[in-house]
């Protein structure tokens, strides 16, 4: 009884040795290559996401990032979705394992004392029964239907990690993004407050010549007109100082009444933030591993790789073990001793044939899937370079018109005092002064705006780079 026993194990566990050594190979699918720029062909090892809004030595700016990186929503959410990520890899290697069971069982029956042929005299017709064992089932991953599914789950755990990482880098340069056009708006209220003292001042000085009879009703209006338009747009600054300090509100997860009433310090004010850090020239290496969007895009292509074999392998026929192992008896007493024991091991084949159809279906959709995310990855890599290559132009393109901005506003400075002497001096009408004016303030606005997109170009860059960067991340040209 025993010599057979182990004969029957033998043969299970050779026949799933065989199944082991004999099944298919399930590895990790390698990521189609492009044709990149040169100076990002070169792996290297993954730079810790660097604090580049550190380099503008603004601390109210450092602190509005900590806090966004340590209470935005969308930073939660995604360290939720992380969770559920990791139970789907739990999920899926379980059935790479065994199912075992614990049975325990007792109950009382009665027969019929009615039957044919009659029952012996004294024949009891109820009777006990207990019984304990265990309960082992296995399907053989032959084919690799499981490992396929386990791996494609641990891809997608991956892929939920880089995505928090993308959403990191997303959140610091909306703040920076948020925080540079506030200061910028804020800057420019503060040049349209001076603007409309000096317009206030100019309709009472026209209010005075008009009563005095000095000038016509053309040049009164003119100046008025000109003080209607800078109240609209302080009007329209206010407005945007409003909606931005609600962004930055939001994004530094606060509560609804902080949103709704939002409290946002300043720090260096924008004449202060025209010296920028300067960007590198080129591409840094290893610029497909510093992307988190990439790795995630690649892991997410891995993973609708392994879904089609995952889908492929149910062609094939499933090769089930199950087994049990325990004891019955008629009474508690003899529950455990040595003849109550019983057991039982089987091999089971199911080989799918009239549901074909369906399977090939689900080739089809995991096919369908898997082209989807080869266009979204190679989508990813093109829009990664892009906006590296804008953020340089844009940088450039910035400081150029900040250099000529601040020329510009300094030499119509100039032009509106010699407007203002020839004005006083009788030589020229109030329009050439209005005129001044309105060219003047239209400069310095431009200058802001130059200063305002030159920042606003070092976070896109680090944005575009993965996070920030340091010179060890470029290799040499």
């Amino acid at each position: 009884m025993r010599k057979c026993t182990h004969r029957v194990f033998d043969l299970a566990l050779a026949l799933v040795a065989a199944a082991i050594l004999g099944g298919c190979a399930v590895t990790q699918p390698i990521p189609p290559k492009y044709d990149l720029p040169p100076g990002s062909a070169t792996a290297a090892e993954n730079a810790a996401l660097e604090q580049y809004w550190t380099l503008f030595n603004d601390p109210v700016l450092d602190q509005l990032v900590a806090e966004a990186l340590a209470n935005n929503l969308d930073l939660k959410a995604s360290l939720a979705r992380i969770e559920a990520a990791r139970a789907e890899v739990l999920q899926a290697q379980s059935y790479l394992l065994p199912d075992i069971n614990l049975n325990a069982n007792a109950g009382r029956n009665r027969i019929s004392g009615v039957t044919t042929p009659p029952l012996p005299a004294g024949t009891p017709l109820t009777s006990n029964n207990f019984s304990v064992g265990l309960g082992v089932s296995y399907e053989l991953d032959v084919w690799g239907k499981y490992r396929s599914g386990a791996l494609a789950a641990a891809n997608d755990l991956a892929a939920s990690k880089y995505y928090r990482e993308t959403v990191r880098i997303t959140v610091a340069s909306d703040v920076a993004n948020a925080y540079f056009r506030l200061r910028a708006a804020d800057a420019e209220l503060v040049v349209l407050n001076d603007t409309l003292k000096s317009r206030t001042e100019a309709v009472q000085l026209q209010r005075d010549r008009y009563d005095a009879g000095l000038i016509g009703d053309y040049d009164f209006k003119q100046a008025q007109a000109e003080r209607s338009a800078v109240v609209a747009d302080i009007a329209r600054a206010k407005k945007a100082i409003g909606q931005l300090e609600s962004a930055i509100a939001t994004l530094t997860g606060r509560s609804p009444r902080a949103v709704f009433e939002p409290v946002v310090a300043r720090g260096q004010s924008i004449e202060a933030a025209t010296e920028v850090p300067s960007l590198p020239s080129g591409l840094p290496s290893g610029m497909l591993e510093r992307r988190p969007d990439i790795q995630r895009s690649e892991a997410l292509l891995a993973a609708s790789d392994l879904r089609i074999q995952q889908a492929r392998a149910n062609y094939f026929p499933s090769l089930g073990l199950s087994g049990n192992f325990g004891t019955n008896a008629a009474t508690v007493a003899n529950l455990f001793t040595t003849p109550a024991g019983i057991w039982g091991i089987g091999l089971g084949l199911v080989q799918p044939l009239f549901s074909l159809k369906s399977i090939e279906a689900q080739v089809a959709l995991a096919k369908a899937n898997n082209d989807l995310a080869a266009v979204e990855y190679l989508q990813t890599v093109q829009n990664a370079f892009r906006e590296v290559h804008d953020a340089l132009v844009a940088n450039l393109s910035a400081r150029d018109a900040l250099a000529a901005e601040t020329d510009r506003r300094n030499d119509l400075a100039i032009a509106l005092d010699m407007a203002n002497l020839r004005y006083d001096a009788g030589r020229t009408s109030f329009l050439e002064v209005l005129d001044a004016q309105r060219t003047l303030l239209a400069a310095e606005t431009l200058r802001i705006e130059a200063a305002r997109d030159a920042r606003l170009s070092i976070v896109d860059f680090a944005k575009s780079l993965g996070g920030g960067w340091t010179p060890e991340s470029y290799a040499p040209q």
